[in-house]
């Protein structure tokens, strides 16, 4: 005799959680394969769509650095124009006042040395009437000198 069932064993109700689990499992990952499947496809379609923008938008940005260069080169020049302008001016003004100096210079020299001609001058003309007017009195200070008689001498006290 054998102790076999004839009939199919029951399963207990651990069995039917583990059985229901695994079925729930595999379909889980059926799902998710899809899912990675359609997210490829999605993530290539967008890289296929995003290619031509991405040109575009370089393009678009070398052009307007293009643009911003040629603005910045037109104010670089402008401003070597104004500093070069500028400096030719203060070239010119500095040229002026030297001229306007050495102008004023000269006339100052002049008039000092007219000044002092006529000092010379008018000294020259002092020292001559001096001497006139101290002639007279040197020929009567040489008479009075000569009609003194010189003072007698004293003997010395002891």
């Amino acid at each position: 005799m054998t102790y076999k069932k004839t009939e199919p064993e029951e399963k207990g109700f651990f069995e039917k959680v583990k059985e229901t689990l695994e079925e729930l499992w595999e379909g889980t990952k059926d799902t998710a394969e899809d899912v990675k499947d359609v997210a490829e496809e999605k993530i290539d379609d967008l890289k296929k769509a995003v290619a031509p923008k991405k040109k575009a938008v370089a393009r678009k940005a070398t052009a307007a650095k293009a643009s911003v260069k040629k603005e910045a080169d037109k104010v670089v020049s402008k401003t070597k124009a104004v500093v070069t302008e500028s400096k030719a001016k203060v070239a010119d003004v500095k040229a002026k006042a030297e001229d306007k100096a050495k102008t004023i210079t000269i006339k100052a020299k002049e008039a000092a040395a007219d000044v002092k001609k006529k000092a010379d001058a008018k000294a020259k003309d002092i020292a001559t009437k001096a001497k006139a007017a101290t002639a007279p009195a040197k020929a009567t200070a040489a008479k009075s000198s000569a009609t003194k008689k010189p003072a007698a001498k004293r003997k010395p006290m002891l």
